[in-house]
């Protein structure tokens, strides 16, 4: 596996035009680059477009070295990552979906592209397996950019020590922090004891011992944070919340069953959270 050449002149491309999806679009787009979104939903796209042109400005300046790329929905996937140096994963959290997208980008991908994964919860090797490629795939698991430049970088078992590094050494220049796994892990690094916090959140709630409110307060007030882990889930969205616990539960059946319990009445209601206009709690602006 050679690693990419000429990474600022080569675009990068984006599976997914979801919330994390264009947060990541948007990252990358600081260079002056160009950045192609793709998503099966033109109205999603399209979305995602504006998200990244609103706040490309702004972030661009606070990344060094930083100036305003370009941003680009294209419907179809084998042309959008024609070319580009770096293809990021940010599909939903089901696993057969990111086999299908994976398979896809074996033959799809230049040769000498990365191709990541953003999962919050599976390991890449899970979907990666078939794949002939498997020295240039990996998980890059991206918090909330802008606001939160930290990531995950995890190998697939196979992924060659020269992806690694290249991924390591190349992503800061994006105002971007990696951080490596040194051995798998599901939730990876700080996933993993973010996953511990918010489950002890939910059970409080599902025991009524409390409510959300009260939680987050207190959480503020204990620690300093500008939010708690309920408006935290919210803005991640609680089907995507509740897919990751569901899976964490299929690993350690002994985990608790009452968080899974508090989300899914949530979900099966409708409230999913920021992007419904209501979850735990319902101040966001209502979708049109």
């Amino acid at each position: 596996m050679s690693v990419p050449q000429d990474h600022l002149n080569r675009p990068v491309a984006v599976i997914g035009a979801g919330t994390l999806g264009r947060r990541i679009a948007l990252m990358f787009a600081t260079r002056g680059g160009t950045v192609h979104i793709v998503d099966p939903t033109a109205q999603a796209g399209a979305a995602a477009v504006d998200y990244v042109r609103e706040q490309l400005p702004a972030v661009a300046a606070s990344v060094r070295d930083g100036s305003p790329g370009t941003v680009e929905y294209i419907q179809d996937q084998a042309s959008a990552v024609r070319g580009a140096w770096l293809v990021v994963e940010a599909v939903p959290e089901i696993l057969d979906l990111k086999k299908k997208v994976f398979g896809q980008l074996d033959t799809q991908a230049d040769a000498d592209a990365i191709v990541a994964s953003n999962s919050s919860s599976y390991a890449s090797r899970l979907f990666t397996e078939d794949c002939d490629t498997r020295d240039r795939m990996l998980n890059t698991h991206f918090y909330m950019p802008p606001a939160s430049t930290a990531l995950d970088v995890m190998s697939d078992g196979h992924t060659s020590q020269e992806v690694l590094d290249y991924v390591l050494r190349t992503f800061p220049e994006y105002g971007l922090h990696p951080f490596l796994c040194r051995k798998e892990s599901t939730g990876f690094i700080f996933n993993r004891i973010w996953a511990a916090i918010k489950r002890e959140a939910l059970e409080v709630v599902a025991e009524g011992v409390s409510v959300p409110e009260d939680i987050d307060q207190m959480f503020v007030l204990n620690f300093g944070t500008k939010a708690g882990p309920f408006r935290m889930m919210d803005q991640v969205g609680l089907d995507v919340v509740l897919d990751i616990e569901e899976y964490y539960q299929k690993e350690n059946p002994n985990l608790p069953k009452g968080p899974i319990s508090v989300l899914r009445k949530y979900v099966d209601a409708g409230k999913l959270g920021v992007k419904s206009g209501e979850g735990f709690y319902d101040d966001y602006p209502k979708q049109g």
